[in-house]
């Protein structure tokens, strides 16, 4: 790496994000990878407030940067520095988004390969108990002076940096500096083998933090190609920057099929609830089916708002949906329509003081009532989605008991099946919801010709 020089840069801010916060301090330190060629450092007057927390950690304060420049101020000179120079830091990602944010919003365009001491380290000097700056310059006898603060941190790094050249036998800066290497977008805690051993196959993986908690699930495709897409871009905003500093560690479930892997996942998020889940958590079912007998001794059935008090017949995901379903459920089983209630609007006994002799007989009515109910309880599709296995020695199947989700799981190929129990003995029970039966109907629909032992509505 002749001719090649660095640009080792600290940062103090006012947050943990460059999209809200702003620079408080700056250092830069020239080295050839021998020796140091030039050093720049100066507050930065942020043009906002320090919060008491940042000053705790740095002891900047409001009054120390009223009279520094202002970012602006020092944009060319910054821009001056980092020009044709690799960009080092300790969690390089975070100083870089910084420094690539506010150098845009001064109108320059800069773009640098970075390295991260904290990965270079992990490769250089395994095995060290943390790897965190203190620490390693404790673990490895730097003279760590004017903590947290980016004059005292850069100097702290460059000597690290100094120190993981001389130690680097196998020339692993010099992979890590190359644009393609992958290391040097990955978060900068995750170990490099939790990503390289991830497959090329559908599947569903895991983000654990410190503490081994699991908080975020997600389903792919492919995995490999999937997880990196999270670690790639120069995404800035706060909920981005922290859940890469979370993620410490991936595993991954591989399943046969997409199909398989989304029903995972949706059961896998409902199980675990983790912290970086969103999406999913939505899709809960909002609208039940509910039946009651009013003091008039008839029964109704009516469309409501799913509630943790009450046990609804049927879940929906939309009021449209429920209300086609018990418009159908009273036309089939001849249930008098106004005995149904379609809305939270509508008043509950609002026949209570109608003619007697208007009324249909209250005991053929209730009975009628009860084979609508027993009908959505009972009379549910039965059936089997086989499809192909994760290899040609097995074959996926998903097995959808009475309209709800049964479990899953994979059957030896030589198996012959000509009963349900034939593909129901190999299947692992999972929780159903509404959300992931209108997934497997909706696939079922698509592909017939995977679908078998299905019984029909009647």
């Amino acid at each position: 790496m002749k001719n090649t020089e660095y640009a080792i840069v600290d940062i103090e801010t006012t947050g943990g994000n460059a999209s809200g916060s702003r620079i408080t301090e700056i250092a830069i330190i020239i080295h050839d990878g021998k020796n140091v060629l030039d050093r720049y450092e100066t507050l930065v007057n942020p043009q906002q407030d320090i919060p008491p927390s940042i000053f705790g950690l740095t002891g900047i304060n409001n009054e120390m940067v009223a009279n520094a420049p202002i970012f602006d101020d020092i944009s060319e000179k910054i821009l001056e520095m980092l020009t044709d120079r690799i960009f080092v830091a300790h969690n390089v990602n975070f100083d870089y988004s910084f420094v690539h944010h506010q150098l845009e919003q001064s109108g320059f365009k800069w773009s640098a390969k970075k390295l991260c001491t904290v990965r270079a380290a992990r490769k250089i000097k395994p095995g060290l108990g943390s790897y965190s700056l203190g620490n390693l310059c404790n673990s490895l006898n730097i003279n760590l002076e004017n903590r947290h603060r980016a004059g005292g941190d850069a100097d702290a790094t460059a000597l690290l940096f100094s120190l993981l050249l001389e130690w680097d036998d196998a020339g692993e800066i010099e992979k890590m500096i190359k644009k393609t290497a992958q290391d040097q977008r990955l978060p900068p805690n995750l170990p490099p083998d939790d990503f390289n051993n991830l497959p090329d196959k559908p599947g569903v993986y895991y983000f654990y933090n410190q503490a081994k908690k699991v908080i975020y699930v997600g389903k792919a495709i492919n995995l490999k190609k999937r997880v990196s897409s999270h670690f790639s871009g120069n995404n800035i905003n706060p909920q981005r920057q922290h859940f890469l500093r979370d993620i410490h560690g991936i595993s991954f479930e591989v399943c046969a099929t997409e199909l398989m892997a989304l029903l995972l996942e949706c059961t896998e998020i409902k199980k675990l609830w983790p912290t970086y889940n969103r999406a999913l958590k939505r899709f809960e079912a909002k609208f039940g089916i509910y039946q009651y007998e009013a003091r008039n001794g008839y029964k109704y059935l009516a469309i409501g708002k799913v509630s943790k008090f009450q046990v609804c017949i049927h879940e929906f995901s939309s009021l449209h949906e429920g209300i086609n379903l018990l418009r159908n459920l009273a036309e089939r089983f001849e249930i008098d329509h106004r005995f149904c209630k379609y809305s939270r609007s509508e008043e509950g006994e609002f026949f209570y003081n109608n003619n007697p002799q208007s009324l249909p007989d209250a005991i053929m009515h209730n009975a009628q009532v009860d084979n609508a109910i027993d009908y959505l309880l009972n009379n549910r599709p039965t059936f089997a989605i086989i499809d192909k296995g994760k290899s040609k020695e097995e074959r996926s199947c998903i097995w959808i008991e009475n309209g709800h989700f049964y479990g899953m799981g994979y059957l030896p190929s030589d198996v012959s099946i000509h009963e349900p129990s034939d593909v129901k003995n190999y299947v692992t029970p999972y929780k159903s919801n509404q959300y992931i039966e209108q997934l497997i109907f909706s696939y079922a629909e698509k592909h017939p010709r995977k679908v078998f032992f299905k019984k029909h509505l009647v």
